[in-house]
């Protein structure tokens, strides 16, 4: 429990580890089918990080029974059945409780060899940081609450919090990666604190690299900014040095809580643009290399 990591992973033989996660939370989109999606994506996404491959997924749901119609927990689960199907997972079971306020998510457990397994904790200096996803999803979630969002973000905001990272996976695992996370609650910033920390070495981000989805620029400037981007800065601000000429408002988006992010992919920086190449080829579109492990300052995180 020292390691802050994706996941937990016990050894079964010497060339054998089962991974095993579990994540679930209230809907975040008004469709109950996406919904499930949206959520089986992002308990999948933790055995992707690892290094491993998501093998069986029981389900696990919380539903305010008198209070909503069981046809909307038919479409949840069949939302996520579909996007287990989609990564070759098996549904083996699963609980449900009846409770006030809705809840769905999977507990999952994947494959992975020993010797391959993919922690936050290995970073080399001069090795590379890919990130998979653009940022932005949890102020455009706030948007679509408070009911600012157009049809057109909401669509495009559900795709990509749908997508599974498998693609992502698969193609980092042909190159020399050191270390993975995913990028989900804590932001951007917040989960590349969490490999810094305690590594012996800093990192350094050039803003003007990373995806973000411009309609959450656009929200963030209207002040759409979810809490969990407040709490993030607090606990993580002290660890990051801005350049003044980062501005306010991409600040901000680094700490934006995501929904189902992208890999952060820490690699050997000869492979660095191959590895985007087969992604963008591979059809995950918007990878792009962020960023650079550094001798100095020690855990720090400088964005330029």
């Amino acid at each position: 429990m020292d390691s802050p990591d994706d996941a937990g992973v016990y050894k079964i033989s010497d060339d054998l580890a089962i991974i095993q996660t579990v994540d679930f939370f209230t809907p975040i989109v008004d469709d109950p089918y996406r919904f499930g999606q949206i959520a089986a994506a992002n308990a999948l996404s933790d055995i992707y990080a690892m290094g491993g491959i998501p093998k069986t997924a029981m389900n696990l749901v919380a539903f305010p029974l008198k209070q909503m119609d069981i046809s909307i927990l038919r479409q949840i689960i069949q939302g996520g059945l579909d996007k287990m199907k989609e990564a070759d997972v098996v549904l083996v079971g699963g609980h449900s409780v009846e409770d006030r306020e809705l809840k769905y998510g999977l507990s999952v457990t994947g494959f992975v060899h020993p010797d391959r397994i993919l922690t936050k904790r290995n970073l080399s200096v001069g090795d590379r940081l890919v990130l998979t996803k653009p940022l932005g999803t949890g102020v455009i979630n706030t948007a679509i609450k408070g009911g600012v969002a157009s049809s057109e973000v909401i669509e495009r905001v559900t795709q990509l919090m749908a997508a599974l990272n498998r693609d992502a996976a698969e193609v980092m695992n042909k190159y020399r990666v050191h270390a993975c996370t995913d990028i989900t609650g804590f932001g951007l910033l917040g989960h590349l604190a969490e490999m810094v920390v305690g590594s012996g070495c800093g990192l350094e981000l050039d803003a003007d690299n990373i995806p973000i989805l411009p309609e959450a620029i656009d929200y963030a400037a209207m002040g759409l900014l979810p809490a969990g981007a407040f709490k993030n800065k607090a606990f993580r601000e002290p660890m990051v040095e801005f350049s003044p000429s980062v501005k306010p408002l991409v600040r901000d988006l680094l700490f934006d809580p995501q929904t189902s992010g992208g890999l952060l992919i820490c690699l050997d920086r000869d492979d660095a643009g191959k590895l985007v190449h087969e992604l963008n080829h591979k059809g995950v579109g918007e990878s792009a290399v962020i960023g650079e492990v550094i001798s100095a300052p020690i855990g720090k995180i400088m964005v330029n």
